[in-house]
């Protein structure tokens, strides 16, 4: 009998030639399936360990590439390709979650510590490693522009499945999702000249501006393109709904970049124009994409980590990085986002526990990993030294500062509300839009919190379901709502922004 089966491993001759061995193989997916498989459980790690997630995945993926030569073999410009991905994925999945009506309510807030933000810490990093740490002015500023954008879905794993209440929360998903485009598109502007004159500053202000410009431009054509596209076409199975989505997306990039605009920019815009907007399979759309950002985000990680060397003679340890970056990540967390970032938030409205988490969870995370590649593969001198210090910050500021997150939370009185998930469901396809049709989570301190069925303040609508803490609650005049019900209202389409001000917090309590 041709070919054979013995012992798990799967030989078949063709001319004289192996085409398939087994064992290899199954040991590597073997190793896949573990990686992905912890992938998936890294949000319940967090329950478990004091040190988050991505912590672990960085750290142990380091270590591993020191034990296995092999693992540290991952060239630079793959990491580069993927961590790009990756981070495409965590922008788009980070702007639906911020949704239009959020951000139009905190548009100039986000604008203002996204884009200003972004640049004073680049600018106060580049003088500290240059005065303290004694790097060259070029390469000093170019690590203090990688280090300058926080990151989204490291705040999210951080608190696993905790969402933070009141305008806190809001603003540290806007800006980190807009800085993280206005730091890339600056480093990508500085790797672009090779003098530091007023000429050169002069071309990195027009270059830097023409992306911000075409990519919030391409974001929003492309997302509202996108949203009529998902609406209007029809597909012939429910699973391909979610695959055209992240397909469109990396399109939008794509054209995007090759329109000399930013296509990080334009991912995240896009994902905010349909954030909220209601489309076929949408609720499926966002679990895809939130879960995918999930596993993005500890690849991302994975890929930093292995290709950093923590021992011998090229190591962190011996070549000094870790003091450098041990020196960057302390003044960046108790020094120059409290002072520079904190001035910039002075006029807006904020308690003083408020804003004192959104300036400590500034964390790093996918972003310095993808432009930290970017300055090695640019041959830049001692890019190499830039990113081992880039690696150091950002296990400081995951394990340091993001370990810190809850505890400072329910110190500053910062409301964290704990949603687990709901594996069962009751629900009605159907093949039109029920426009009429409105759901409502019920927000601390809004009009509908502590408000009877009877007491809501419009007559113009039927409360249908209310489900509390996963079961259903019996409707009736005199049933209460509560701060976390979910609540399924019938009312006329256009009754939805005015039912909207009902759940969501007062002006005064935001």
């Amino acid at each position: 009998m041709p070919g054979s089966l013995v012992g798990g491993n799967i030989a078949r001759s063709m001319g004289g030639h192996r085409v398939l061995d087994a064992a290899p193989f199954a040991v590597a997916l073997l190793i896949v399936a573990v990686i992905g498989l912890a992938a998936v459980l890294s949000n319940r790690l967090g329950d478990w360990f004091p040190v988050p997630a991505s912590a672990l995945f960085l750290l142990g993926a380091a270590a591993a590439s020191d034990i296995w030569s092999r693992l540290a073999e991952v060239p630079v410009d793959l990491v580069e390709k993927v961590v790009t991905v990756a981070l495409v994925v965590i922008l788009f999945d980070g702007g639906m979650q911020i949704g239009w009506r959020k951000f139009r309510a905190n548009a100039g807030a986000i604008a203002w510590i996204g884009v200003a933000g972004t640049l004073v810490t680049a600018v106060a990093l580049a003088v500290a490693a240059h005065a303290l740490c004694g790097l060259d002015w070029r390469i000093s500023l170019l690590l203090g522009t990688a280090l300058s954008p926080t990151d989204p879905a490291v705040v999210f794993s951080v608190l696993g499945r905790r969402q933070i209440g009141g305008r806190s929360g809001i603003l540290l998903q806007g800006e980190s999702g807009a800085n993280d485009p206005v730091g890339i598109a600056l480093l990508v502007v500085l790797l672009g000249t090779e003098s530091l004159d007023w000429h050169s500053a002069g071309w990195v202000v027009g270059t830097f501006a023409m992306q911000i410009v075409v990519g919030a431009a391409a974001g929003l054509a492309g997302g509202l393109g996108l949203l009529w596209f998902m609406r209007r076409v029809p597909l012939p199975s429910s699973g391909l709904y979610s695959v055209r989505v992240l397909m469109a997306v990396m399109a939008i990039f794509a054209i995007t970049t090759l329109a000399h605009g930013s296509g990080f920019l334009a991912v995240l815009v896009a994902g905010i124009v349909i954030g909220d907007q209601r489309a076929p399979f949408k609720a499926e759309v966002e679990r895809f994409h939130s879960a995918l950002a999930n596993l993005a985000e500890i690849v991302a990680f994975v890929m930093l980590g292995l290709t950093i060397q923590l021992t011998g003679s090229h190591g962190i340890v011996e070549g000094g990085a870790w003091l450098i970056g041990l020196v960057l990540a302390i003044l960046l967390a108790l020094v120059i986002r409290p002072l520079l970032v904190g001035l910039l938030l002075w006029r807006v409205r904020l308690t003083r526990g408020e804003r004192a988490f959104v300036l400590w969870t500034g964390l790093k995370g996918a972003v310095p990993i993808l432009l930290g590649t970017a300055i090695v593969q640019a041959g830049v001198p001692d890019a190499r030294r830039a990113y081992e210090v880039i690696f150091v910050v950002v296990a400081f500021s995951v394990i340091v500062q993001g370990g810190a997150v809850p505890a400072l939370a329910r110190r500053l009185g910062i409301p964290l509300q704990t949603v687990n998930p709901r594996p069962w469901t009751m629900n009605a396809r159907f093949e039109e839009e029920p426009d009429s049709l409105h759901r409502f989570i019920v927000a601390a301190g809004s009009a509908a919190d502590g408000s009877t069925v009877a007491d809501l303040p419009s007559d113009d609508l039927w409360v249908s379901v209310i489900i509390r803490r996963g079961r259903l609650v019996t409707v009736t005049a005199e049933t209460v709502l509560r701060r976390a019900d979910e609540v399924l209202i019938l009312a006329e389409p256009e009754a939805g922004p005015a039912l909207s001000e009902i759940f969501t917090p007062r002006a005064s309590e935001s």
